[in-house]
């Protein structure tokens, strides 16, 4: 959420940002009128109470008194509804309100706008018919869409014998990783109140892309950024102590709206995945280098695993409206022939910090909103690649080496035929 004395004091750098986030809609000089409306009737509200304490000191003996209290009582009650009122329509209204940019956003529409910054590893040349990820997935026996499409609905799958295996060694061996660097792992709940949904920034602008249980106050969560970032709603942080760095595997889910017609084959755009997540709560003026701390992460996790991939400066039509500044990790999937989306991660300075009420309080004092991070470390995507990256001319999927110790295993072969 934007600051309102930032857009006060900047209305017309506001109005800009609008703009060029693709928001003409959101009118900053009503927002202006009511923010103005809401100060006075609040300035109103606080003389006439003030005036009423004054008076109730001589209602004992001044009944005139007793009578003018009794008046201001209805008179502030309608003051306070105002208020109230007003209160109301102006957060609903800044809600919609994207977070402010970095000036070096690039410009551009969607992703195919994204500039690249770097290429890292070499792009696997196959001297054989390269398959994708569904096909080596039934050949191999562990991928299974069909079932979970009759157990859910299309959207759903099980990865089964060496393919669940790998899935857990790669998402461990991810934690692990993390954890070494500094990361305080969790088990998070997988459902979320609204208040949190709100907070971290899915409420209201991805509100189509959640899964709401009927009758609770209750989500899936589409990511574990909602539980971690969530934890420490409401609280104030010693600054000493930041910045915090949490790391979480769950389940996720989304409902994917609007998807219809992307290059979804497969398991890549899916109902429900798994996910290893960073999330920083940091100083103000340590997030930009937090920032590319988590990037440094994903970057060294990719390496690692033997995975081809370039990094994009994610431009300003592909930035969700939480976010100040984003970069995207494509990998390169043999079977799609190109680089596809396996991380992100964004800075979201205080736009999610001023929602949940998370601040920090300096050795000397002084308090503020603090920044957060929330950044991909892992998700099933990287899984795909590794299928149709290391697959050989039989089938065969060679593991890569960082993962043989949790799964025991060093490839996974087609079943032998009876």
């Amino acid at each position: 959420m934007i600051d309102m004395k930032l857009i006060r004091e900047n209305p017309e750098a506001i109005k800009a940002n609008c703009i060029r986030r693709g928001c003409p809609d959101i009118d900053v000089d009503e927002i202006l009128a009511i923010d103005k409306n809401l100060r006075e009737t609040i300035q109103k509200a606080e003389a006439m109470r003030a005036e009423r304490n004054r008076l109730s000191k001589e209602c004992q003996t001044n009944p005139a008194a007793r009578e003018q209290v009794k008046a201001m009582k209805e008179d502030l009650a309608k003051l306070e509804a105002q208020e109230n009122e007003l209160s109301a329509t102006l957060n609903e209204k800044i809600s919609w309100m994207p977070n402010i940019l970095a000036p070096e956003v690039p410009q551009g529409k969607d992703d195919q706008d994204n500039v690249e910054i770097r290429k890292v590893g070499t792009i696997p040349v196959f001297n054989f018919k390269i398959r994708d990820h569904q096909e080596l997935g039934e050949l191999l026996d562990i991928l299974d869409t069909k079932r979970g499409a009759k157990v859910a609905q299309s959207g759903f799958y099980y990865w089964k014998g060496k393919g669940a295996q790998l899935c857990l060694a790669l998402h461990m061996w991810t934690i692990t990783e993390l954890t070494k660097r500094g990361f305080t792992p969790f088990m998070t709940p997988v459902l979320a109140k609204e208040k949190t949904m709100f907070g971290t920034g899915y409420l209201p602008f991805f509100a189509d892309q959640t899964y709401k249980l009927e009758k609770e106050d209750l989500a899936l969560i589409g990511t574990s950024e909602q539980t971690l970032v969530g934890y420490h709603a409401d609280e104030v942080l010693d600054a000493e102590t930041l910045p915090r760095k949490y790391t979480a595997f769950t389940p996720c889910f989304r409902t994917e709206s609007g998807s219809y017609g992307k290059a979804s084959k497969g398991i890549f755009r899916v109902h429900q995945f798994h996910k290893v997540e960073q999330i920083i709560f940091c100083m103000p003026e340590d997030s930009e280098h937090e920032h590319q701390v988590c990037l440094e992460n994903e970057e060294y996790l990719l390496q690692q695993l033997g995975l081809p991939y370039h990094v994009v400066d994610v431009c300003v039509g592909d930035m969700g409206a939480p976010g100040y500044r984003k970069y995207d990790i494509e990998a390169w999937f043999a079977g799609f022939n190109g680089y596809r989306e396996v991380t992100s991660n964004t800075n979201l300075t205080e736009f999610q910090s001023r929602r949940l009420g998370i601040r920090y309080k300096a050795p000397d004092g002084t308090k503020g909103y603090v920044h957060t991070i929330s950044a991909t470390a892992m998700t099933d995507r990287a899984l795909i690649a590794i299928l149709e990256d290391f697959q050989q001319e039989d089938g065969t999927v060679i593991v890569p080496e960082v993962l043989r110790p949790f799964c025991g295993f060093d490839k996974i072969e087609p079943p032998k035929k009876a």
